[in-house]
């Protein structure tokens, strides 16, 4: 896999817009942070491909109980940690080799390295804040190398 391409989503409330399914088209894999409230953002992610989703503190009914609240996620040499609230990360990502931590719950996109560790957080795609667009993300594993960008959907 020398070029893999991972849609990074959060924060749907029940909504999944025209806008976000084209910026997610192409995509090897989508990742959900959360917050996802209907079971049918996940059923209609999974046309577009495989889906690996975490409970958010908005997610309840029995299809969310089924969503741990932590995954993690291996690609080739890359491990991707994924929780819907960073503020609840309990480890050390850079002690515990996690490559990307992502994470939702603000609404807010936000994109930075911490002691080479990628943090991101794509945003809200289907409920934005503090005028923020709605926004997903993606994440490129190129060449042994793993970075990523924010995408405004408006």
């Amino acid at each position: 896999m020398d070029n893999y391409c991972i849609g990074v989503i959060s924060d749907t409330h029940g909504t999944l817009t025209r806008a976000a399914v084209t910026a997610l088209e192409g995509v090897n894999m989508i990742i959900h942070a959360g917050d996802i409230d209907k079971q049918d953002v996940l059923a209609n992610l999974r046309t577009i491909a495989p889906v690996i989703a975490v409970r958010g503190n908005m997610d309840a009914g029995k299809w969310a109980l089924e969503l741990q609240k932590t995954e993690m996620v291996k690609i080739n040499t890359f491990t991707i940690f994924v929780l819907h609230d960073v503020q609840q990360l309990n480890n050390h990502p850079s002690k515990d080799r996690y490559n990307a931590v992502i994470s939702g719950h603000t609404h807010r996109p936000s994109l930075e390295r911490k002691n080479g560790v990628l943090f991101l957080n794509p945003g809200s795609a289907g409920y934005p804040r503090s005028n923020f667009p709605p926004s997903i993300a993606l994440i490129h594993i190129r060449n042994n190398s793993l970075d990523a960008q924010i995408i405004d959907l408006e």
